[in-house]
């Protein structure tokens, strides 16, 4: 089940009122949209994800909830893409953006596309449901790319300070064979890193599985595009929050903020990002990561 990280902070800090027009433009499963339409009447959302079952089953849940259908619209496609969505619902502003940077826990779970080191997949890692032969996927990345670009991504996307020996290895392992699922990339990363690193705290293909899903669907550049879009689509006193999960997206956010404020476009909500408390990390340990940052246009 996945559980909206920050809910109740994220509802407060974007002070909703009756008639405001809300994007969530990372709609999951309707969490945080939920929380909204519930939390008051009046309000029209618009929700984007990029993954058809999030639109339906968040549909579901919406319905489910007792919220009317005609104060939403649903939409298939990517955040950066959210001016478009408004002028298709009839809507020239927003007044409230939400942007839930996390991947859902069905994706993480469920999904079937590799997303997680802890089921064997095939290496997809893509939002796309269905993907096909044309279709860019980890596969692609870690079959064809050079070792160098490989390497780069890993440290770049994932922090990982043995980025080049884990490049090395992958180049070596397809040249025996294909590296086709995620037993294959897990396999290959523990044995390229040190015994100790294998005892840390967290899993050593962490880091690389995030730089690959990162690389694959372009979420970095989707969330300097989104924040542009979404500052431009926000009326005068509007509010953005975002909730980003590593520091590679946190720092865009911050830094993005702080560019806006330097340009007098408005100003952050608090000095420093709001953090999931002891009992909401105790019920979702996933939620541990979890910064949110709100941004009050002027």
């Amino acid at each position: 089940m996945h559980q909206a990280v920050l809910l109740q902070e994220t509802i407060d800090g974007l002070d909703l009122k009756a008639g405001d027009v809300v994007i969530d433009g990372t709609l999951g499963r309707a969490g945080h949209a939920i929380g909204a339409l519930l939390k008051e009447k009046g309000i029209f959302l618009i929700g984007i994800d990029r993954d058809e079952d999030a639109i339906e089953e968040s549909r579901k849940k919406l319905m489910g909830a007792g919220v009317d259908p005609k104060s939403f619209r649903l939409f298939r496609g990517n955040f950066r893409n959210m001016d478009g969505f408004l002028k298709e619902s009839g809507k020239d502003h927003a007044d409230k953006i939400i942007l839930d940077l996390g991947l859902s826990s069905p994706h993480l779970d469920s999904s079937g596309r590799g997303f997680s080191f802890k089921k064997n997949e095939p290496l997809l890692m893509t939002m796309e449901k269905n993907p096909n032969k044309d279709s860019f996927t980890a596969r692609d990345i870690v079959n064809t790319w050079a070792q160098e670009d490989i390497a780069n991504v890993i440290y770049a996307y994932g922090d990982e300070r043995y980025s080049r020996r884990i490049a090395k290895a992958i180049v070596e392992r397809r040249q025996k064979k294909s590296i086709e699922t995620t037993d294959d990339l897990v396999d290959i990363v523990s044995s390229s890193v040190p015994a100790i690193y294998k005892r840390g705290k967290i899993h050593p293909a962490t880091r690389t599985f995030q730089a690959l899903r990162i690389a694959v669907n372009d979420e970095l550049d989707s969330l300097k595009s989104a924040l542009e879009i979404g500052l431009k689509s926000l009326k005068t006193g509007g509010r953005m929050a975002i909730i980003s999960f590593h520091s590679l997206e946190d720092r865009i956010v911050k830094n993005f903020m702080k560019e806006a404020q330097k340009n007098d476009y408005g100003e952050p909500f608090t000095k420093k990002p709001i953090v999931p408390d002891f009992e909401e990390i105790s019920q979702n340990p996933r939620s541990r990561s979890a910064k949110l940052r709100i941004f009050i246009k002027q």
